[in-house]
């Protein structure tokens, strides 16, 4: 393959700038400055990144039972995130009792016994869980301690000459210990290490990452970026030389990539979903093109990671696809899908039977995180949207430390049997077990045309609140955009996308449902929603009104779902389609033969889909409202006031009149739609297809015979 010189520079070589605010400090409490430099190491991904590093502060407190004085280590409980976290976060525990703990210690094949004593330190019964790296933090003898992995440094301590690269950079400044699994002794030995050269301000753990501290906040904190700038400046003088080996093809142009991955990723979430649904995620950023572009690319990414962070999101190591970005052959390489998958699983379930301990938890899925593409960027499956997100960011940062490590020594990965007693650490395993039972929706993902609209945003909700994935498309822009901002203010913006689009052009709809693989990877559940509503009198229903109902309520339905087929069948799992029509499928309205025909047009061809698609697993079912006034944007136009006159009304009194009409005498809301919508896209209606239901509070005229 033809080299290609980079012509990316490589990442200016200037750490992170203090963002204190002195008179702001001023304000706070020791707690409350705890918080502080949390959030702000937090907040940049060069210092760490999503729910990694530690932050600590020793701090006098009232013991609750005595009234006295005691010291209280404040340390970000289990699992928290730095840049988000608020000060609940933080585990507390007596620091005397800490103390005391070093005479319960019996060696480190006894190490994991040593987190089950935490909680009996636990300062005034506080509920957060105090992590594994809590011994790390509190055997330092200085008052404020920050655990970071910032880029630069994991790449000095994942160099080959990592000890030695230390003291060259650092000088007697930053001290050095081998690598280590965190845990009790690691604490143990960062404390004497501490305490017999009180000229460190920290030290680096190799492989893993930097621990540094100060008497103050303020001086801890800045001590952290200024060790974390000095290894940046000391990388970028030396790693001159084009990164990777140099580029040995170009990555495709943005519309290209695209394309492929709309292609790939349905197929490819198929053949990994069989345990558990995935959810994907795709990066094309300059640092993922530099790496998949790269002459050394497969050689570094067998190396794994070495952070245990980096590892445990992205799995012992990624997969190259076999895609020669120089030929563009996409289909070729759908078709040599299922022999990498299978060559990767069996490698990983070698690695499980070389590794495993007697006591080890089963193997766990053998597929991989981290798919990589030549020329084309990076694909992550995890079991939800925010998963695959931070694994994809994970494996960026180990991008940045392979760069940087091999850019001026030899890069390391963690040694396999660290990595694999990593991966199935039973206090990990335990972790897992207790999480909860994922949410009936959760790794599905869904589609919701009209989505703006009182009856979409509801149907939105539900799949949302049972854990979809949603993505919103509607024509109203303003509209989508409110939507959008409420449900990720509810829900978090990696469930929700919003997609502008007109159902009614073939070209939008097809650019809409690559969008959705592009955001989540494949599509499990499709509800057509998207809708209009018009009233005339027969010899008054003009060409251009009949022909805008058979558009967007007949034309719109088939090309949506078309779509939405095609992709269902390259993913190959269980499918769900849910058509919104209404009552008006099924009883004839005065003054609405437009209407009418569309929406009897649309419940046939859901009927002709629910044929073809039963051998394939998608099923299609059908949902009939009548008369949701309340939140309905149809219900705002001018089909209100042309109701109401059909049936010599005024137009206030079209709830009264609609609820006594219903022999329920209810009326219909939103949610009610909702909720039948949801019964189909779940697995509640698993065995159910081409079938109707009528969400009208009954109306006779509606029966289904």
């Amino acid at each position: 393959m033809k080299r290609v010189e980079r012509t990316a520079s490589n990442p200016p070589a200037v750490g992170p700038q203090s963002r204190w605010d002195d008179s702001l400090a001023a304000t706070m409490s020791p707690q409350d400055l705890l918080l502080y430099r949390s959030h702000l190491l937090g907040a940049d991904k060069r210092i760490t990144n999503f729910g990694g590093g530690n932050t600590s502060a020793k701090i006098p407190m009232q013991d609750p039972l005595t009234g006295a004085d005691t010291a209280v280590l404040w340390v970000k409980g289990s699992g928290g995130d730095l840049g988000s976290m608020k000060l609940a976060g933080f585990a507390t525990l007596y620091l005397e009792k800490l103390e005391r703990l070093k005479a319960r210690y019996r060696g480190r094949e006894h190490e994991d016994e040593m987190v089950g004593y935490l909680p009996h330190c636990t300062f005034n019964l506080n509920p957060v869980a105090a992590s594994i790296d809590t011994p790390l933090h509190a055997y330092i003898p200085f008052t404020h301690v920050d655990h970071m992995h910032p880029d630069a440094l994991i790449a000095i301590a994942a160099s080959r000459r990592s000890r030695e690269r230390t003291a060259e950079i650092f000088g007697g400044e930053i001290g050095w210990l081998a690598w280590q699994r965190p845990g009790y002794d690691l604490g143990l030995k960062l404390g004497d290490l501490a305490r017999a050269q009180p000229a460190l301000t920290g030290v680096v753990l190799e492989g893993h990452g930097l621990f540094t501290w100060g008497q103050s906040s303020k001086e801890c904190y800045e001590t952290t970026l200024r060790i974390i700038g000095r290894a940046t400046e000391w990388l970028g003088e030396r790693n001159t030389a084009p990164a990777f080996g140099g580029a040995v093809c170009e990555a495709l142009p943005a519309r290209e990539r695209e394309g492929l991955v709309a292609a790939i990723a349905p197929a490819l979430r198929g053949k990994i979903s069989s345990g558990e649904l995935k959810v994907g995620h795709f990066d094309a950023s300059d640092a993922v093109l530099e790496f998949v572009c790269s002459a050394r690319l497969t050689e570094l990414a067998r190396l794994g990671t070495s952070c245990p962070d980096h590892f445990l999101r992205t799995k012992i190591r990624p997969l190259v696809l076999p895609f020669d970005p120089a030929r563009r052959d996409g289909p070729k390489l759908l078709g040599e899908l299922d022999g990498a998958l299978a060559a990767y699983r069996a490698e990983y379930a070698q690695y499980y039977e070389r590794c495993k301990r007697p006591d080890s938890p089963p193997m766990r899925d053998p597929n991989p995180v981290v798919y990589l593409i030549p020329g084309v960027g990076m694909l992550t499956f995890a079991r939800d949207k925010a998963t695959a997100r931070i694994a994809a960011e994970f494996y960026i940062n180990a991008i940045n430390v392979m760069r940087g490590a091999a850019g001026v020594d030899t890069y390391v990965g963690l040694p396999e049997q660290e990595a694999f007693d990593i991966e199935y650490w039973l206090l990990e395993e335990a972790k897992l077990k207790r999480m909860p039972k994922p949410k009936s929706l959760a790794g599905r993902v869904a589609l919701v045309t009209g989505g703006a609209g009182g009856i979409g945003r509801a149907i939105a909700t539900r799949l949302l609140s049972e854990g979809a994935c949603v993505m919103l498309i509607d024509i109203d822009q303003q509209a989508l955009a409110r939507a959008t901002e409420d449900l990720q203010a509810r829900f978090g913006a990696d469930s929700v996308v919003p997609c502008q689009a007109d159902v009614t052009d073939e070209g939008a709809v097809e650019a809409g449902l690559d969008s959705v693989v592009l955001r989540f990877g494949g599509l499990d559940i499709l509800v057509s929603n998207a809708g209009i509503a018009s009233a005339a009198p027969y010899e008054d229903t003009d060409l251009a009104l009949w022909n805008r109902n058979i558009a967007v309520l007949a034309t719109g339905y088939f090309l949506v779902s078309r779509a939405a087929y095609r992709m269902m069948l390259r993913q190959a799992l269980p499918a769900s389609m849910v058509f919104v029509g209404s009552k008006n499928a099924l009883a004839a309205s005065a003054n609405a033969a437009a209407y009418c025909t569309a929406k009897a047009a649309e419940l046939h061809l859901a009927r002709c889909l629910a044929l073809e698609g039963a051998p394939r697993g998608i099923r299609v079912n059908v949902v009939n409202p009548d008369a949701v006034l309340r939140g309905s944007k149809i219900w705002s136009s001018e089909w209100r006031a042309e109701r109401a006159e059909a049936y010599n009304l005024e137009e206030g009194e079209l709830e009264s009149f609609y609820r006594s009409r219903s022999l329920l005498k209810r009326e219909v809301y939103p949610e009610d739609v909702a909720e039948a919508v949801y019964f189909f896209a779940s697995d509640l209606s698993a065995k159910s297809t081409g079938n109707v239901l009528n969400v009208d509070a009954g109306n006779a005229g509606s029966f289904t015979r």
